[in-house]
């Protein structure tokens, strides 16, 4: 019983030495392997077996892009004002290699080296600049941490200036700035739309004025045409009534002729023709010898007759 009890411990023991040789590497992961001590090789995703005792696992390594959020670090601009920028930086790991024996702790160095960094940029650059010119100093900045890093297997991808906190006086002094900014601005806004709107009134009045006199012109050329139609009408109604009496008496001297009548009686109904035609308005006519006459045989022929 002794010696099958001291063989499954045997078994046990070489099934688990077995076991730990025996490793999955998964996705976006890299592992270094050595062998007494010294660099054996990089495990990529898959599976590996190492030798027991001799080979281990010295790091196991992120291939994925990471972010480091490094703390506010002080800064001293060109123009001698100190403030507080923290940063964000986002790398990758291009070869677990020089990333497991290039630097003790990489991400320390990186945050040192980023400090470094931001103040030799931002004493080159005056208050405003800092503030205004935050691509400038990205840009800036990853390009040196990037160069800087290389050695180490890590390679800088983006750099972002998260905060600018300047000193509370010139927070002050910038938030009265702003406020006096803004109220100008309200106050040309402002001014311009009083401008605006005095010259839309002046506009309408204007427009106002330019309607009215032309609807009164159209009104006095209407009134005219009206005055004019009036005494058209008028000219042509007396027209044609003197053409009407004209033809009645023409129309009644043609059937006194065609009737047969003397010379006598067409010269009386020409003087009766003078005689409407005067109708009280004329002072004086004159008639013709021939109607006189006739006129004056009328007359006694009137009076013998009143005599009988």
């Amino acid at each position: 019983m002794g010696p099958l009890i001291g063989l499954l411990i045997v078994l046990v023991i070489i099934l688990a030495v077995l076991s730990s040789c025996v490793k999955i590497v998964p996705q976006a992961n890299a592992v270094i392997v050595e062998r007494l001590g010294a660099y054996l090789a990089t495990w990529s995703v898959g599976l590996h077996v190492k030798m027991p005792f001799i080979d281990r696992v010295a790091k196991r390594v992120i291939l994925k892009e990471q972010v480091v959020d490094f703390p506010p670090q002080p800064v001293i601009t060109k123009d001698n004002v100190t403030m507080k920028i923290d940063t964000v930086v986002f790398f990758q790991i291009t070869d677990p290699k020089l990333y497991t024996y290039g630097v003790e702790n990489p991400i320390m160095a990186i945050e040192n080296l980023t400090a470094t960094t931001l103040r030799n940029i931002i004493g080159d650059l005056e208050l405003d600049q800092t503030l205004t010119s935050r691509e400038t100093i990205n840009t800036k900045m990853r390009s040196a941490l990037d160069v800087a890093t290389d050695p180490w297997g890590i390679k800088v991808n983006r750099v972002e200036l998260k905060n600018i906190i300047p000193p509370a006086a010139i927070q002050d002094a910038m938030e009265k700035q702003m406020k006096a900014e803004r109220e100008r601005r309200e106050s040309i806004l402002r001014a311009e739309g009083e401008k605006r709107s005095t010259i839309l009134v002046a506009e309408g009045k204007k427009q106002s004025a330019i309607l009215d006199a032309e609807a009164d012109k159209e009104s006095a050329i209407l009134r005219a045409e009206a005055e004019k139609e009036k005494r058209i009408r008028e000219a042509e109604g007396q027209a044609e009534a003197i053409i009407k009496i004209q033809q009645a008496t023409a129309d009644g001297i043609r059937f006194i002729k065609e009737a047969g009548a003397d010379d006598a009686v067409l010269q009386l109904k020409s003087l009766e023709a003078f005689a409407k035609a005067a109708d009280g308005q004329a002072t004086k006519i004159i008639i013709p010898s021939e109607i006189q006459g006739l006129a004056g045989l009328v007359r006694s022929v009137a009076e013998v007759a009143r005599e009988e």
